[in-house]
């Protein structure tokens, strides 16, 4: 039986979504079974779907289309509303359900990789998609307090939005007036969304939070890990996220259980042993 998959996004060519998915596919004996990316701006979401015939399994949706994938989907999870946006579609009766990963990404790499399963207090750098669903997540576990930390204020609307849905007391902090090392000595946890370039002058600062989570993996090591690991603390990466949040796709897509083991050592293949990626 010939099913198919894949990431949409742009750019998407980077994308290691279909070394972690194609390896699941191929542990669970689904032979027919593809996962490819395609190349698609949010603005072109609703057609893509609305074009894709019943051999489709799902998609995983990267940025900028997780706005987009919402709004095209006939039902979504909680968690996907809460975000307000959603990182997985998958085909229902009705049309296309919308669910967001992300969540359980978060999470699980900050319990996995630091050891992390609750705390009060947060700090957040940046204010796109990957921030809201970190939101969500740091919320589910007790955190009630988030310093959010923007370069552009005008920009945190839907962070803020998503933080009142979550009753969640939302501090937001203008990038050039921010005191990072208070900010982060004073927070349980800290959660970085923004480039390298923004967070190297800042790196020794941001590092005296006792947990971090630095999304970005490429190019690596990143200036924050690299401080974190120098002050000793615990660091959770993007590549940790990746592997988590493939683990909850692939359940959607294929009614299995995900092989968790088998995508780790894909994903460790692709990236050269990278990072350790423990589950």
């Amino acid at each position: 039986m010939t099913r198919r998959a894949a990431v949409i996004g742009s750019p998407v060519a980077h994308s290691l979504s279909p070394v972690l998915h194609n390896a699941a596919f191929a542990a669970l004996g689904l032979s027919g079974w593809t996962y490819t990316r395609i190349e698609c701006e949010a603005s072109g979401v609703a057609d893509l779907v609305a074009g894709l015939d019943p051999s489709w399994a799902g998609l995983s949706v990267t940025m900028p289309n997780k706005r987009a994938a919402l709004a095209v989907a006939s039902s979504a999870t909680p968690r996907a509303v809460q975000v307000g946006a959603a990182n997985t579609l998958v085909p229902v009766a009705d049309g296309w359900r919308a669910d967001c990963t992300d969540v359980d990404e978060v999470l699980a790499a900050l319990r996995a990789a630091c050891g992390f399963t609750s705390g009060t207090r947060a700090v957040l750098l940046g204010a796109g998609g990957t921030a809201t669903a970190a939101l969500v997540a740091l919320a589910s576990v007790g955190v009630r307090s988030v310093s959010l930390v923007v370069r552009s204020v005008s920009r945190a609307a839907e962070a803020e939005s998503c933080a009142s849905r979550l009753g969640l007391a939302l501090d937001l902090v203008a990038w050039d007036e921010a005191d990072f090392a208070a900010l982060a000595a004073e927070a349980d946890v800290l959660v970085s969304t923004v480039p390298p370039t923004a967070t190297e002058p800042i790196a020794a600062a941001l590092a005296e939070a006792p947990n971090v989570l630095d999304v970005i993996y490429h190019p690596w090591p990143t200036p924050l890990a690299q401080a974190v690991e120098k002050r000793g603390r615990t660091l959770a990466t993007g590549l940790d996220m990746l592997l988590h949040q493939a683990f909850g796709q692939a359940e959607q897509f294929t009614a299995q259980p995900a092989p968790r083991e088998a995508m780790r050592a894909a994903l460790r293949e692709a990236t050269d042993n990278l990072l350790p990626l423990p589950i």
